[in-house]
């Protein structure tokens, strides 16, 4: 019986994670051949893709009101990206790293982690506090995309406040939404008011990709929570472990690839953009749909690691502008101490 609940848990995975993969891929080009801007694509499909499986994860787990799995997830994920991929690649090749990455990227970051660990002091994330999340996030997005030019290489973490609470982001989405709707009423179809070929193909790729990521995401969240009661542990500690590193192996595979061909800063970049998505989208978007408990061990424990783990990334970025092997080794070794001392707690 429990190797049937454990074969379905890695199915349910392999599910989320190559549906989520095929879902990208299909969608883009969806998006393409109905004369979507390339912004648009960029600012939905590619800045989520690696982080989809958190996000249907997270949302069924909010739908059954597995705040724990939800809180975990999360919370895990972030640590796992750093600790343990970040670690891994620049223990595989040292990883180059830019300015941009610590004071714009790299301290919303951290400003997201502390932002979640303050709203969650009261043992909750209400629905306002998860609306405030989703705002960061669309604000963040267009931030990058459309505000690169106007700042002259000062698009730093002041800016993108001060950008946010003068709401300049929503003039920004109405400009794009009525730039893509032009640009699709005029360059979609081939003249003809025929679609491309091969589209019949990429829907049902699209609606295959869908339906791969509903199903794995319920499976392998309904069995996490079988195997959390079966263990007799928090659902916190599975999310914060199972699932986390389960969800964040598309990120693994991105970070890892990228930084043996030398693209450390690519790699780093996916990485820190995840962390961001993961509290100001996933969280945002699971915390609309019902308010989400925090634990004690989540607020005093995985959330302060989460925080700190993201400070010591933040100084080895601007210790020689490079992540170094030793610095890999020791992103993995707290990693490390840190999974010993929450099994020491469960």
């Amino acid at each position: 019986m429990i190797t049937i609940n454990f074969l379905i848990l890695l199915l349910g995975l392999v599910f989320l994670v190559k549906g989520s993969d095929y879902f990208v891929k299909s969608a883009s080009t969806i998006a393409k051949k109905l004369g979507v801007s390339e912004f648009v694509i960029g600012l939905t499909l590619v800045a989520v893709g690696t982080s989809i499986p958190e996000l249907a994860s997270s949302i069924v787990a909010s739908i059954q009101q597995a705040s724990g799995i939800v809180i975990g997830n999360v919370v895990g994920s972030n640590i796992v990206n750093i600790g343990l991929i970040v670690g891994l690649a620049a223990f595989l090749s040292p990883m180059k790293t830019e300015v941009e990455m610590l004071r714009r990227d790299g301290y919303i970051m951290l400003f997201a982690a502390v932002l979640f660990f303050v709203f969650a002091l009261n043992g909750e994330l209400s629905i306002i506090e998860s609306g405030l999340f989703v705002l960061l996030y669309i604000a963040y997005t267009f931030f990058l995309f459309e505000e690169a030019e106007k700042y002259e290489g000062k698009l730093h973490f002041k800016e993108f406040i001060i950008y946010f609470f003068k709401f300049k982001y929503i003039n920004s989405a109405k400009q794009k939404i009525n730039g893509s709707n032009r640009n699709g009423n005029s360059d979609s179809g081939d003249g003809n008011g025929r679609l491309e070929g091969g589209f019949a193909k990429d829907i049902f790729t699209l609606v295959l990709s869908c339906a791969a990521i509903v199903i794995g995401a319920r499976y392998f969240v309904e069995e996490s929570i079988f195997f959390a009661e079966l263990l007799g542990i928090p659902d916190t500690l599975i999310g914060t472990t199972l699932v986390a590193v389960g969800t964040s192996l598309p990120e693994l595979v991105v970070t890892v690839s990228a930084a043996r061909q030398g693209y450390g800063n690519i790699a780093l970049g996916n990485i820190i953009g995840s962390n961001i998505t993961n509290i100001f989208l996933i969280l945002g978007l699971s915390g609309l749909l019902y308010p989400i408990n925090v634990a004690e061990i989540s607020l005093f424990f995985t959330t302060p690691v989460m925080i700190v783990i993201s400070l010591i990334l933040l100084v080895f970025i601007s210790t020689g502008w490079e992540i170094k092997r030793w610095e890999g080794v020791a992103l993995m070794v707290f990693y490390a101490a840190f999974l010993l001392v929450l099994f020491s707690m469960s």
